[in-house]
């Protein structure tokens, strides 16, 4: 099997189209047209990671966060950074990171967190937008079918649990088939009227080149003649953090115990409890104080994400309790992710799981 292979299977789950633009997300180290000898799983390829993944004869490393973030100048193994790179390059191991774009699909981390959780209706926290886009095209009536099953295979027609979803209106086309042309309908230098129906559906905008391939193919005319148009409606399965609901309602010292277990958390920097009963919860994996605002207002009782800032606890406006269970704690569930996704794709590969402790955050108590 080559990395090719994987990688296409990581971006048809988590397109690279759906990452921040700040990020780094893709091929970081080695060839996709190599055979792959092995796959692990970690949150970061530090090199330890690197070094256990040269002794256990894995060539491929998926990571969800880039070594790799801000552009080098210079590679002299002067940081962990470079020491990486180095060793990966030289012992043939490459590096996939699959980051923001796994954040931003609902079945990524923040989907993987609320799993864990058992939470129910789970939506996306802040959809994205600019994700969608329109297409019209113009077919002859006989053909319409032929095309909208098409471009539907390829991914168009989905709003929400709907599938298939277009609107159709008759019409009349007209064209006069030029010299060198060999036209559908007519013939060359006739000016020619043809009864068409034209066709609106929408589609997530990393399928465009799939959708306009399938439309191409499907349709009956040399030239086809469609428009693209860039939505801004939010797309409901793109976007960062997610909401959902506990199947029953819990006290809040009950919840922020089942937190700890699920997390194996050792500590929870949270703002007061508010003595109320927990059912919505709102999640964000990794950094997602930026979701606050989102949270509060889906009405959510608690908000769990790492990194909070002291003046961000502030924001819950004692409306919703914040929880900041640390960076690491909130994606340790990804590696285990990453391993299922990989591993229903490729039942008789080896995929697996780093043991190395990445995180670098520590806690001292004293006994």
């Amino acid at each position: 099997m080559k990395i090719a292979e994987v990688i296409r299977h990581l971006e048809a789950i988590a397109p690279p189209a759906v990452q921040e633009s700040y990020d780094n997300a893709g091929l970081i180290t080695g060839q996709p047209d190599s055979e792959c000898g092995g796959i692990i799983v970690c949150l970061d390829a530090t090199e330890p990671v690197i070094a256990e993944a040269i002794e256990k004869k894995c060539n491929l490393i998926i990571a969800h966060h880039p070594i790799l973030f801000r552009p080098l100048t210079k590679i002299t193994g002067s940081d962990y950074v470079q020491q990486a790179l180095i060793r990966a390059i030289k012992n043939d191991v490459a590096i996939y990171a699959i980051h923001t774009n796994l954040d931003n699909v609902i079945g990524g981390v923040s989907g993987k967190m609320a799993q864990v959780l058992g939470l129910m209706n789970i939506q996306v926290l802040q959809p994205k937008k600019q994700s969608l886009e329109k297409l019209y095209t113009f077919v002859p009536t006989e053909y319409a079918e032929v095309v909208r099953q098409s471009i539907f295979q390829a991914g168009a027609g989905r709003l929400g649990n709907y599938s298939a979803c277009s609107f159709n209106s008759n019409g009349i086309g007209t064209f006069t088939a030029g010299t060198g042309t060999n036209p559908f309908i007519g013939e060359v230098g006739e000016a020619v009227k043809a009864k068409e129906i034209k066709i609106e559906t929408i589609y997530p905008s990393h399928l465009r080149s799939e959708v306009i391939k399938a439309m191409i193919e499907a349709h009956p005319y040399e030239e086809v003649a469609y428009d693209i148009v860039k939505l801004e409606n939010e797309y409901q399965k793109i976007g960062a953090g997610v909401v959902g609901e506990l199947p029953e309602a819990m006290e809040e010292k009950v919840f922020l115990k089942l937190l700890k277990e699920k997390f194996q958390l050792q500590v929870i920097r949270h703002t007061p409890l508010l003595k109320r009963q927990v059912r919505k919860v709102a999640l964000c994996g990794g950094a997602g104080s930026f979701l606050i605002s989102n949270a509060l207002t889906t009405g959510a009782d608690f908000f769990i994400t790492g990194d909070v800032k002291y003046h961000e606890f502030f924001d819950a406006h004692g409306r919703m309790v914040i929880a900041d269970i640390g960076h690491f704690e909130s994606e340790r569930y990804t590696i285990e992710l990453l391993q299922q996704l990989l591993v229903e794709k490729f039942p008789t590969f080896a995929v697996l799981k780093s043991g190395i402790q990445t995180n670098p955050v520590n806690y001292y108590f004293e006994v």
